[in-house]
């Protein structure tokens, strides 16, 4: 528990077991769970996590997105902070992020990775790839972010039944931004980190990632337009908060 709230830590994973061991073995003790969400890992991903003491969720249908949002249904803590099973995304910086969060009362924070990076953390093309998503995504969605593809959120729970989100792979990412900061009901923000290299072997296919991520924006604003941005109902989060409250109790 963190200041009166419960932590849950949701990483999906997909052949990651050195990776998920750097990610479990410095992870703040008062996390309350971690869930690691198995894609059909064919080494000991799973093992290994289990004996670092997190939750294994198998999800068997394959994708980044996939894995995202069957750690998101099974997460039971208050906020929900997400990071990779590859070691880049820096635990000790999950309290920074959450002070900020609780002191100017944000729903949705994303991480951006682009100014404080490590050495062998970004290839020219990956770091021109992001840029070039992001630019679009601004034309589309008018807001601006640095890092659309950051895989680092932290987020209240009882937002989750506000988000469309339809992405089963890597598009999730830009998703879960564009549903969180094209909602005037929603407080966002985005706060720097540092970035390391990943470790073991990237799963990425930049050609194939990035032009999917591209069609992927154009198929979203799409959506956007033929059904439109409906507001919140009166009264959700507390809806919200009852459902969680029940979900917990069970």
């Amino acid at each position: 528990m963190y200041k009166g709230h419960h932590i849950s830590v949701v990483t999906p994973c997909y052949n990651e077991e050195t990776g998920v061991a750097v990610v479990l073995g410095d992870m703040p003790a008062w996390v309350d769970e971690v869930l690691v969400v198995d894609n059909n890992s064919s080494d000991r991903t799973a093992e290994v996590a289990r004996g670092l003491g997190a939750r294994v969720i198998l999800e068997t249908k394959q994708g980044y997105g996939a894995a995202y949002k069957s750690g998101f249904q099974n997460a039971t803590g208050d906020i929900i902070v997400t990071m990779d099973g590859d070691g880049t995304y820096p635990r000790g910086f999950i309290p920074v992020v959450l002070d900020v969060m609780l002191a100017e009362n944000l729903d949705f924070v994303t991480c951006d990775r682009t100014g404080y990076k490590s050495r062998g953390s970004g290839t020219p093309l990956r770091v021109f790839g992001n840029w070039a998503l992001g630019v679009v995504e601004t034309l589309l969605f008018w807001f601006h972010i640095r890092d659309s593809q950051s895989g680092m959120w932290v987020f209240k729970r009882d937002i989750l039944p506000l988000l469309d989100l339809t992405s089963d792979g890597m598009a999730l990412s830009e998703e879960l931004k564009i549903e969180a900061f094209t909602r005037k009901e929603l407080r966002c923000k985005e706060l720097p980190i540092y970035y390391t290299a990943r470790v073991g072997e990237s799963k990425l296919n930049i050609w194939r990632d990035g032009f999917n991520n591209l069609l992927f924006l154009f198929r979203k604003k799409a959506a956007h337009l033929s059904r439109g941005r409906k507001p919140a109902p009166a009264g959700w989060r507390a809806a919200a908060q009852r459902a969680s409250a029940d979900a917990a109790a069970e």
